[in-house]
């Protein structure tokens, strides 16, 4: 490597010529010129031990940075000191002028500058200037961090032939800027005139950065004009799922996108770092989830507990290799199974539990009340007794906006465990939250997956009534959320997270037809079927008698509403939790004694009929 460095002493002994013939107009007289010979040697050793000494020669690559001229110019800076001081200790008899030094400090960062910055450019989009074809002509939307890594992985990746004519932002005051050389050329309402004036064939936009109203708006352009909507991954996605740097089309994903969700992180890590953590039904999609985002904060122990062996033994590899310093621990466990529960408890203690264990079928659980009983609220009460009695610092239920109002089995169960949780938060040692949100997307079982192997098959899409609308949140912000309402909660609240606007199901039904590449109605029929038992047009956030307050995270709400008595709710889960292996009906009858049908919702449905 030091023979490397030794490739500076021609770059260094021109400089210093360079500021000689700088400083006396290209004129030499002979004093001068034996003091440049004098001192050349005492010149040329400084500067290169001082670029040995700063690391420079390691450093000489094509991935130059910003901070990397910083390092040059503090050593640049510190070779001229150094020749200062050898000049006004050493060598008495001759005098350096101090102009000479001051040329000769410009003239070295400038000269070493350039050549650092060669193979960059070249690495970069340089050699794209003498090329007859310079690439697909295309903008990147968003003038912003995201925008300018998207630019810099473009420029470094001979793979991916575009020519970035521009950026979008709807930003007043970054019209006119330029971002790596690149102008700012106006926001998404200009689209349609930038695309034709400058050719464009491909829209790029980083995943994750637009809401999704602002995606669908870039779809439907796209569709009136000869272009294309493409989505590279993000950093963050490059980081943690090890996906390639290569652009997709437009998913659906990236039409429900909201703007991303800011947690407050301090005060998170301070409640998760260094905890024993267990997660209950962590082989689901949330649940799994919650794990991988658990990770991220630092806590001592992550045990996953669930009945779905296979899925938890992926996990287990899968979390093991995101965080190899992580003790993750795998329990097989029915949350209905008291005993079973107790012994984990006695042998994990667990300080925080994420309950996100139950049914979510809706259909399926009008079919097996019993079932739903158990599984959904004899296992939170189970669960909730366990915590009280061991001392757990907060368990934090998952609930669903199907509980409110509810007009199906697997929502009256929820709302239920919602109150039971409730109740037993008065006086217990233990903060138990409830967390209450909709449809998460993709989740296994959703619509989403449902209309893509729809969609594989040939069709049709079947949707269930043409005005039935629902929320929806992606998988890694409902995780995250729930894991800052915990973090927030004091006990007995039921949180609620901003779900942004309702969808409705049918425009979704379309909308993948569309992203498929194919034509609703021509290529793929869409079916109206008739809503299913239990089923409602609508989903509701807030029960009739709650009222929602805000929190210190605009995404999250408290539902405020009186507690039940504790004692009335042991009682009605005691009652079920006999009459659990009944007939269907005989279940469905004393849970409806206790929680009754929504009356909103009731006439919504009958609506529908009618």
């Amino acid at each position: 490597m030091l023979l490397a460095a030794a490739g500076f002493l021609p770059l260094f002994a021109a400089t210093y010529f360079c500021a000689y013939r700088l400083r006396f107009d290209g004129e030499l007289i002979t004093h001068w010129q034996a003091t440049f010979l004098e001192t050349l040697l005492w010149v040329l050793i400084i500067k290169w031990l001082t670029f040995v000494w700063f690391r420079l020669h390691k450093n000489w690559s094509r991935y130059v940075t910003f901070h990397d001229l910083l390092t040059l110019g503090q050593s640049v800076t510190c070779a001229t000191l150094g020749i200062t001081f050898a000049d006004a200790l050493f060598l008495p008899q001759l005098t350096i002028p101090r102009s000479i030094l001051l040329i000769d400090w410009g003239a070295t960062l400038l000269a070493v500058g350039a050549a650092r910055a060669l193979p960059r450019l070249f690495r970069d989009d340089g050699w794209r200037f003498f090329a007859t074809s310079r690439g697909i002509p295309s903008l990147i939307v968003g003038a912003n961090d995201s925008g300018e890594a998207l630019l810099r992985s473009i420029r470094s990746n001979p793979a991916l032939n575009y020519h970035v004519v521009g950026f979008l932002d709807d930003q007043p005051h970054a019209l006119g800027c330029r971002i790596g050389g690149v102008p700012v050329l106006g926001n998404c309402d200009d689209l349609p005139r930038l695309a034709d004036r400058y050719d464009v064939e491909e829209v790029l936009i980083m995943s994750g950065e637009l809401p999704g109203t602002q995606v669908r708006h870039l779809m439907e352009t796209a569709g009136q004009h000869s272009f294309r909507v493409k989505v590279l991954p993000s950093y963050e996605q490059l980081l943690h799922e090890q996906v390639a740097v290569h652009p997709r089309s437009v998913a659906i994903e990236d039409l429900l996108c909201r703007p991303t969700v800011e947690l407050d992180l301090d005060a998170v890590r301070r409640w998760i770092t260094g905890r024993v953590l267990l997660v209950t039904g962590s082989a689901g999609s949330i649940g799994s989830e919650i794990c991988r985002q658990l990770l991220k904060l630092g806590p001592a122990r992550v045990i996953l507990v669930d009945r779905a062996e296979t899925n938890q033994f992926f996990l287990e590899r899968e979390l093991n290799r995101l965080a190899p310093d992580v003790d993750v621990a795998v329990r097989l466990a029915d949350m209905t199974d008291k005993a079973r529960l107790d012994a984990l408890f006695a042998e994990t203690q667990p300080e925080i539990i994420f309950h996100a264990a139950a049914y979510k079928h809706v259909p399926l659980m009008e079919e097996h009340c019993g079932e739903a009983v158990k599984n959904i609220v004899v296992a939170t009460r189970n669960l909730v007794d366990l915590a009280d009695r061991y001392g757990i610092q907060a368990l934090v239920m998952i609930s669903t906006d199907k509980a409110v109002n509810p007009t199906s089995v697997m929502g009256s169960c929820k709302r239920l465990a919602e109150q039971y949780v409730q109740a037993r938060s008065i006086g217990s040692s233990c903060r138990l939250v409830t967390v209450r949100f909709g449809n998460v997307l993709d989740s296994a079982g959703s619509v989403v997956p449902v209309f893509r192997e729809q969609i594989a098959c040939g069709g049709p899409l079947t949707v269930t009534h043409p005005d039935i609308i629902r929320y929806f949140m992606l998988i890694p912000e409902a995780a995250q959320l729930v894991i800052q309402a915990g973090a927030m909660g004091q006990g007995g609240e039921i949180f609620v997270l901003d779900m942004g606007e309702p969808v409705r199901i049918l425009d979704l039904a379309h909308d993948m037809i569309r992203l498929s590449g194919l034509r609703v109605g021509e290529d793929i029929e869409v079916e109206i079927v008739g809503l299913r038992p239990g089923e409602k047009l609508y989903e509701e956030l807030y029960d009739q008698g709650e009222i929602h307050q805000r929190t210190n995270h605009p995404k999250i709400m408290v539902a405020e509403s009186a507690k039940r008595n504790v004692l009335e709710v042991i009682r009605d889960v005691r009652r079920l939790e006999a009459l659990a292996n009944e007939p269907n009906e005989v279940v469905k009858a004393a849970l409806g004694e206790i929680i009754p049908l929504g009356k909103v919702a009731k006439s919504v449905e009958r609506s529908a009929a009618a």
